[in-house]
């Protein structure tokens, strides 16, 4: 059965982020400056490179893939809890290239901004705290 909390949305921060920032890094940035612990974050915009992750369910650990070459970011989406007593961004992310072919997969460090917009939009409610799981060994919510 889903376990889940009721949460309110209390503010918007919206901006841009610098261009040759690493995308994870900055979108935490902002987290962290603006005291942001709870939430959901979305972007558009484009990359002068891309990494992302794929979570091998058997062996239990992400399996990375850089793409040196520009993105358009199609779709950001992702949400804002606490790892460790800090704000931690989990994200995925759909790029698409030149011939319009799409790229997704879990947003990783390495992933350097052309141009980017982004809403963060935060929310009061119970603490969501990252820890991990034994079943999938993925850092999720522990309630």
């Amino acid at each position: 059965m889903a376990v889940y909390e009721t949460i309110e949305p209390v503010r918007m921060v919206m901006g841009k982020l610098s261009f040759g920032g690493d995308l994870l890094e900055e979108l935490t940035g902002v987290c962290e400056k603006e005291n942001i612990v709870l939430g959901t974050v979305e972007a558009i915009g484009a990359v002068q490179k891309g990494c992302i992750g794929y979570y091998d369910q058997d062996e239990k650990k992400y399996q990375f893939t850089e793409f040196d070459k520009h993105l358009e970011i199609a779709n950001l989406i992702g949400n804002i809890s606490t790892r460790d007593g800090k704000p931690m961004v989990h994200a995925h992310v759909t790029f698409s290239d030149d011939e319009s072919s799409c790229l997704a997969g879990h947003l990783a460090a390495g992933t350097i901004v052309f141009a980017c917009e982004f809403v963060i939009t935060e929310c009061k409610g119970p603490s969501f705290v990252r820890d991990l799981d034994e079943q999938t060994g993925l850092p999720l919510w522990k309630f």
